[in-house]
């Protein structure tokens, strides 16, 4: 049989939509073409498929070899696509058996050797090809990502001589065994009870935690915002298979290995300020995921929020509200999924002392409001919980350590106001909108005649109005009660105006 097709699959963003390498022999001058927009490294792949297959022992053959890759308008790059080119150069000389690659896909990029390297992006094809019922040949040492979509039949091999022998039926690959590392590994976090003393903020800390919050922590250097900042992830409920699969789906395509960690722990990124848009957002001639996308279930921490720059805060504008990012080129179109938890914290001046009550702070009114107006009031705007965090004094700072509450224990009210939350609408509180939210959190003629007149005073937007509810609502969750009240109003407020104190 001179025409052979062997499935594979491309990457773009976080999916892999399936690729038919068809292979066609024919009579006239030897020659290897490939078709089907394949961009340099996949056109290289002629001389790797060459050199493999004869360093293999296997005939490479004279003929007008015609590798096509559909679909056609499908832009094919990387070296993905090696080892299904070989077999299929083998199934159409005859060398193989074609049949035996209709139920496989097969993934992996060929040494001139024959030795199989692993590719970025494994998981995402692991997750198609079960989807697809097909089993997934691919190198070893992408084994244990493919792993990890359970119920898949992963086949690894070292070399292309294992994939031959496999198909011949002379030595066959065994299949990988599924790791189950819900109860492999137990995942570890800072603790809650490291942080003396900031009752106000371990309040609003649980808070975000139980309603996927966003925060903003105010305060001098050395009051305690980034300590703060690195317990929220301990506080949160373990991610479902879904989301880990996710997560572990986005880090695949990044080529950053997490192993059992990496499908426990939520994810906790915190970029330096000298990080630029594409950095955050992803991006690139090759679209690649960005901070945002890599923190996708967990937390991203902007800490010195003014010290980046204004025009990379302002791209986190729209993934904060919609929960992925669109990565336009002029090819294609590339969605990352960016659904993270955003705390930030800020000095208030310059030097850091404005407004801390020890008279330290030398900044001039006009060099606070420039430091301030770097991060615009639309990004503030979408902060739901935004705080003042005083330093602890001497004293408090070096008296003996009283009983302080545990991540656990604040942890196991967060996963029961999340539960019923869940329970409720399916989703965190943060996600509420539209009539849901209205239904939901549905408050008293008396309360809404307060909560106008805390607007008008307050001149917040309606934005800022939207978040000002969603809050109360996990307030009362917290509590226990279905309806949302006037204290959890007020205390939803109170978030809102808590770094007014010391912002301009």
């Amino acid at each position: 049989m001179s025409l052979a097709i062997v499935y594979t699959r491309a990457q773009v963003g976080i999916d892999a939509p399936l690729v038919t390498v068809e292979v066609h022999l024919s009579g006239g001058l030897p020659s290897f073409s490939i078709v089907g927009l394949p961009e340099t490294a996949v056109k290289e792949s002629r001389e790797r498929v060459r050199s493999a297959l004869i360093n293999s022992g296997y005939d490479f053959p004279q003929r007008r070899i015609t590798v096509n890759l559909a679909p056609a308008d499908l832009p094919k790059e990387g070296g993905r696509y090696d080892l299904a080119i070989a077999m299929g150069i083998l199934a159409a000389s005859a060398q193989v058996s074609a049949e035996s690659l209709t139920s496989l896909e097969l993934i992996g990029e060929l040494a001139l050797s024959g030795a199989l390297r692993p590719v970025a992006g494994v998981l995402p094809v692991a997750l198609a090809c079960r989807e697809a019922k097909r089993g997934l040949l691919l190198p070893a040492a992408n084994g244990d990502d493919a792993t990890l979509a359970s119920g898949l039949n992963v086949y690894p091999a070292n070399h292309l001589l294992d994939v031959c022998a496999h198909l011949k039926g002379e030595q066959l690959i065994s299949c990988a065994i599924a790791k189950s590392f819900e109860h492999s590994y137990q995942a570890v976090y800072p603790d809650l009870s490291d942080v003396k003393g900031q009752f106000q903020a371990k309040r609003a800390l649980e808070i975000a935690a139980a309603g996927s919050h966003n925060l903003l922590l105010v305060g001098p250097p050395g009051s305690g915002k980034s300590m703060l900042a690195n317990r929220l992830p301990g506080l949160l409920p373990d991610m479902t298979e879904s989301e880990r699969l996710q997560v572990a789906s986005i880090h695949s395509i990044a080529q950053r290995s997490g192993g059992e960690g990496l499908m426990c722990q939520r994810p906790f990124r915190a970029p330096h300020h000298t990080a630029s848009s594409v950095a955050l957002v992803g991006g690139g001639g090759n679209p690649k995921p960005g901070e945002i996308s890599l923190a996708h279930q967990g937390v991203l921490f902007l800490d010195e929020l003014p010290e980046f720059s204004r025009k990379v805060l302002e791209v986190l504008r729209e993934p904060i509200e919609s929960g992925e990012i669109l990565i336009s080129r002029a090819a294609r179109q590339s969605v990352f999924p960016a659904r993270f938890q955003l705390v930030t914290a800020m000095n208030p001046c310059p030097c850091g002392y404005y407004s801390d009550g020890s008279e330290r702070c030398r900044c001039s009114p006009d060099q606070v409001r420039r430091y301030q107006s770097r991060v615009s009031g639309p990004l503030l705007d979408r902060i739901d919980l935004q705080l003042s965090v005083q330093a602890l004094s001497q004293k408090e700072l070096m008296a003996f350590p009283e009983a302080q509450e545990t991540s656990e224990q604040v942890r196991a009210r967060v996963i029961l106001s999340r539960g019923r939350q869940i329970e409720r609408q399916g989703y965190p509180n943060q996600l509420l909108e539209g009539k849901q939210l209205e239904q939901i959190c549905c408050i008293g003629e008396a309360d809404k005649e307060m909560l106008a007149q805390a607007l008008e005073k307050l001149q917040l937007s309606a934005r800022a109005y939207h978040r000002v509810l969603r809050v109360a609502r996990t307030i009362a969750d917290l509590a226990g009660v279905d309806q949302v009240e006037r204290n959890h109003l007020l205390e939803a407020l109170s978030y809102r105006v808590s770094a007014r104190t010391v912002l301009q």
